[in-house]
């Protein structure tokens, strides 16, 4: 499934959302204008769980941060940002901009936190933006659990919109990290093609237990078309 839009229209412009794809995007161009070091900066930015639990050091707790505007590809760049783009710009509407920043950044630590925990002795680099905008997920979906998310559907190489309720798609999404998360304990995280499932779990779940405490709307609230409040 592939995100295409959702139908909820934010009321004021996103500008840490735009800056947050901009710094991404920009920083994924400058890693690649390297060519062969790109490898080498990749190692020295990103979370590495092996050398971050025996190495600590503050340029290591640095890399909590720094792991968070690397991406591995351009698959990896464009689904993130992609579905940054989607979501991204609603919750930062609900919890004002400043907010918005600091709830990314926190989910974004917590989420590399608990891949550490799940992975530590894994020697691979861990970069993406994938756990913060995790996070970013979890508080669309608490804000808006009734908005739809315009999805394209491949079905015998034909294509299929639909339009899936947030609480579907997000909660088909969130099972399915779960799934991989568990059975990766049980396998070695390269054979799961070293993708991280367990930071992206921690930043569901810190997301769901942060977005309410960041909305600065949650005594005056803005109602939105999409929008129902079932908790």
């Amino acid at each position: 499934m592939i995100p295409l839009q959702d139908t909820v229209r934010s009321r004021s412009f996103p500008i840490i959302n735009w800056l947050l794809i901009s710094s991404n995007v920009l920083i994924f161009f400058v890693i690649v204008s390297f060519g062969a070091r790109a490898e080498d900066i990749v190692e020295i930015f990103g979370l590495i769980p092996v050398r971050f639990l025996w190495q600590t050091d503050m340029f290591e707790i640095m890399t909590l941060i720094t792991s968070m505007f690397i991406h591995a590809g351009w698959a990896h760049l464009f689904s993130n940002m992609i579905a940054l783009y989607i979501f991204g710009d609603n919750v930062e509407d609900k919890m004002g901009s400043i907010r918005y920043l600091i709830f990314y950044i926190l989910c974004g630590i917590l989420a590399a936190l608990i891949h550490v925990v799940f992975n530590p002795n894994s020697n691979l680099p861990t970069v993406g933006a994938s756990g913060a905008i995790s996070g970013v997920l979890a508080a669309y979906l608490i804000f808006f659990p009734n908005a739809r998310v315009i999805t394209l559907i491949p079905i015998i190489f034909i294509p299929w919109f639909f339009e899936i309720p947030a609480v579907i798609y997000l909660g088909f999404w969130f099972l399915s990290q779960l799934l991989n998360g568990i059975m990766a304990i049980f396998v070695n995280v390269q054979a799961f093609g070293g993708i991280a499932w367990w930071a992206h779990i921690g930043g569901f779940v810190g997301g769901l237990v942060l977005a309410k405490p960041f909305s600065y709307r949650k005594y005056v609230r803005r109602i939105y078309l999409d929008e129902y409040f079932p908790w």
